[in-house]
């Protein structure tokens, strides 16, 4: 009887399943936008595109992908630049493109400064889109940058990266990292940005994983750095707009095929239904050779 039971309840629950479809209209595509100021640096604006979700993404797509002629300005309050399109060779005869000061017009150029409130107007396709962003003041940044042997390791020339740090007093400080190994590009952290709601006045040292290439896939050697590497922390405040664009940005990154993981929505700063952002950062770096 009891065998009898249990052929009885799977009858029940394989009756109950029930194919559910879901029939997704293409979208149009999208304006792009990954722009971004800072401190003691020129602007760069790069403009793209967005493909079907559904799309294999090929080279071709990719560099078909860029949004090139159109008008893009941006202005610290005073001066208004108009940015220039410049092709970036990546092998030979293929580039992708970007824009950054004209180097033609010095004139009304300029580059990013603490504390300063940055506007941004893009015009493509007839359509106008506009954003605003902020380098904060340089107010928070680790004291220093050092190298721990990694406990149980058999590997003695694997290093843990740590930063000891005091965290001004007052809610509302937002910061972003990026590492860069030897003479690689930086990356930025796994989770790159961090707000102040847990450590906000004190004095803290906390381990900090180098950056990643999202596009490389995940390593477990990427957690750590080796003896005789020489690594530079860049090291930026930022405003609650960037911070809540990253924020959101690495949390729907981390949950892509993962099925229990509640939806997210990616907070942009772009007006007109543009994706994407404009960001400033306060940066500060810090070299050091691992010992």
């Amino acid at each position: 009887m009891q065998k009898l039971g249990w052929i009885f309840l799977l009858i029940i629950l394989t009756s109950c399943e029930k194919d559910i479809n879901f029939n997704l209209d293409e979208s149009a595509p999208t304006l792009v936008v990954e722009a971004e100021i800072e401190s003691n640096l020129p602007p760069r604006v790069v403009l793209t595109k967005s493909t079907s979700y559904f799309s294999e993404l090929t080279p071709e797509i990719y560099l078909n992908s860029f949004v090139r002629n159109a008008e893009v300005y941006i202005s610290n309050g005073t001066l208004t630049h108009k940015l220039k399109e410049y092709a970036q060779p990546i092998f030979l005869g293929i580039n992708t493109y970007y824009y950054g000061i004209d180097s033609s017009d010095l004139g009304t150029s300029f580059i990013g400064e603490f504390n300063k409130n940055y506007n941004l107007r893009i015009i493509s396709e007839g359509k106008e889109y506009l954003s605003t962003t902020k380098i904060p003041s340089l107010d928070w940044f680790p004291d220093s940058l050092f190298f721990k042997p990694i406990p149980f390791n058999p590997d003695t020339n694997s290093r843990a990266m740590f930063v000891h740090a005091t965290e001004p007093r007052g809610l509302g400080n937002y910061c972003r990292y990026f590492t860069k190994k030897n003479s690689e590009r930086f990356l930025p952290g796994p989770n790159s940005v961090f707000t102040d709601q847990v450590i906000d006045g004190t004095t803290y040292t906390i381990q900090v994983q180098p950056g990643v290439d999202r596009n490389a896939g995940f390593n477990l050697d990427s957690n750590f750095i080796r003896k005789n590497d020489t690594i530079t922390l860049k090291f930026c405040n930022i405003d609650r707009a960037t911070y809540n664009f990253w924020n959101t940005w690495e949390f729907a990154n981390q949950s892509i095929g993962n099925p229990f993981t509640q939806p997210g929505k990616v907070l942009g700063n772009i007006s007109n239904g543009a994706l994407g952002s404009f960001c400033g950062y306060a940066a500060w770096y810090r070299t050091e050779i691992v010992k």
